[in-house]
């Protein structure tokens, strides 16, 4: 992956969705379309430090992975 880091606040507090919440007391990692595809992520319980900026690649790579279960190994 060939990503970049920035903080989160330089991306604006609106449009932040969190997809995976549900039982996990509010820990969820929160997503943000932005610009040519790509995808920012951070934790929802630091809305104002680093954010993990994805190409619309990577992002699609690792959503079709998990979808596949190349990442179930990561709950155990």
């Amino acid at each position: 992956m060939n990503h970049v880091r920035r903080a989160a606040t330089e991306l604006g507090a609106e449009e932040w969705v969190k997809p995976w919440s549900g039982t996990n007391g509010g820990n969820c990692v929160e997503v943000k379309p932005l610009s040519e595809g790509r995808v920012a992520l951070r934790q929802s319980t630091d809305p104002d430090g680093p954010a993990l900026i994805c190409k619309q690649g990577e992002i699609a790579a690792f959503i079709m992975g998990a979808k596949v279960g190349e990442a179930d190994f990561l709950l155990s």
